[in-house]
């Protein structure tokens, strides 16, 4: 039995943070990996895999260039889904082996197996070969990640049924597709396969999509995806899936509609990947969900030696709030200090177009009954815009009428999650809307929007 200081399970964005920060400390830490190689969901089926089919599917389709060249405009005329693996392993293996050199040089150990609790302070690890080897730490993190809600009466089947991990292992582009759920993950996928020219069906039972996200942006986002020849049905729940008599699926709902697709991807959420941990051998519980509750602050669970972080712990489940997650719950414990996370971050959407958004929704500034005023900047305004063929897109942002203080800033379109980050900074240093106003942007570029969107509430303002 081998005795560390850290043990962490999982080396997912939280994981392998927690990790580094630990052996920066000077800790013996151990790893355990489930998975064939490190990198956790993040790498294998989630963030990564997601992002890396986005930017293929956009280049090969020539989805960018068809505001010059019109919609029947192809960079490759006949794709293949091989033509998007083929990018994807490449990615996938530069990722796997720069988190592996990180461990090797900060001398963390890792190890492959399932990892479950058999006491407090003591764990044991299946290995594939049937090798069962145990051990113990003073502290422990967990950071096992989430796998796809799969419920008893969809007939997945890898094959016409699909969750949010199959999909990535696709052996042809279907013509049509029904995707159940408008979450971030089902609009991500939905809107990535409808650029490459895939017939794309949205069902949810909801009356809207992405709540979180400024009403305005999501009129706006709408909009672009039903010009595109999306359907979306909104307000309406499914009751079973069918395989057709001649291939494809068919989804029956409420309203007695049905929707007939070569395949569908059910995307309800996600749940913790708890199952085998053992959790009740160390005294923690999880909810309906599989999430374990901790300190905000901390990530401290009701066990104050083991701590929790990543979507493990719920919202917001993003990879760079796990990161920062895993950093500060090592941090704590090993009585280092660690800067509290500012109270807002951008939560980047990686549809198409993109979406991101960081600080209050208009919504939540008329709940919270603060004066304020709006300033809106397309980017077809910009000249970059032009250049780059772009006709869509916006750029909103919201200002205390009291304070002047940015309050919030929301972005639907071309380069959304990079952009957000100017947004960002004004925004957690208590910036005004003079900073927007008598600061110079790089022209041309698509940040000038934000000098046109504050321009935009400086003529609504009253005068000072």
């Amino acid at each position: 039995m081998d005795h560390y200081d850290f043990i962490v399970i999982g080396s997912g964005p939280a994981g392998r943070r927690a990790a580094i920060q630990a052996a920066k400390l000077g800790k013996q830490v151990l790893v355990v990996e489930r998975g064939r190689r490190v990198g956790g969901v993040s790498v294998h089926t989630g963030t990564i895999p997601s992002k890396t089919l986005r930017e293929t599917a956009l280049n090969l389709s020539g989805w960018r260039e068809r505001g010059f060249y019109g919609r029947s405009y192809r960079v490759k005329q006949d794709l293949t889904a091989e033509d998007l693996s083929a990018r994807l392993n490449i990615t996938l293996t530069h990722e796997i082996e720069v988190l592996e050199h990180q461990f090797a040089r900060n001398q963390v150990t890792t190890l492959r197996g399932e990892a479950k609790f058999i006491a407090s302070d003591k764990i044991e690890i299946a290995g594939e070969d049937g090798e069962t080897l145990t051990f113990t730490a003073d502290r422990f993190l967990l950071a096992v990640g989430t796998v796809p809600f799969r419920p008893d009466t969809i007939p997945f089947d890898g094959n016409c049924v699909f969750d949010s991990d199959e999909i990535l292992n696709l052996k042809k582009l279907p013509r049509s597709m029904t995707v159940i759920g408008a979450g971030v993950i089902g609009i991500e996928y939905a809107t990535i396969y409808n650029a490459l020219d895939v017939h794309v069906t949205v069902i949810e039972p909801r009356d809207s999509m992405l709540d979180f996200i400024d009403r305005e942006l999501i009129d706006d986002f709408t909009h672009q995806l039903r010009d595109r020849g999306m359907s979306l049905r909104f307000g309406t729940k499914m009751v079973d899936i069918v395989h057709g008599e001649n291939g494809g699926c068919i989804v029956h709902m409420e309203d007695g509609r049905h929707v007939k697709s070569d395949i569908v991807l059910f995307v309800a959420g996600r749940m913790g990947a708890v199952t085998n941990l053992g959790l009740d051998a160390c005294g923690l519980e999880s909810d309906h969900r599989g999430r374990i509750s901790v300190d905000p602050m901390t990530f401290q669970t009701s066990q104050p030696h083991i701590y929790a972080a990543g979507d493990i712990i719920g919202f917001p489940s993003l990879a760079s709030t796990s990161m920062e997650q895993g950093r500060i719950s090592a941090c704590h414990a090993f009585g280092a200090k660690a800067f509290e996370p500012p109270k807002y971050f951008p939560y980047g959407i990686y549809s198409v177009p993109e979406m991101s958004t960081i600080g209050m929704t208009e919504e939540e500034v008329k709940d919270r009954d603060i004066q304020y005023e709006c300033g809106v900047a397309r980017f077809r305004e910009t000249s970059r815009g032009h250049i780059m063929g772009v006709d869509t897109g916006m750029l909103k942002m919201i200002f205390s009428l009291k304070t002047r203080r940015l309050l919030g800033c929301h972005i639907v379109g071309e380069g959304a999650t990079e952009l957000i980050h100017i947004g960002q900074a004004v925004l957690n240093l208590g910036g005004t809307l003079e900073y927007f106003v008598e600061n110079t942007f790089n022209y041309p570029t698509l940040a000038e929007a934000y000098k046109i969107a504050a321009l935009d509430a400086w003529n609504r303002f009253p005068p000072a």
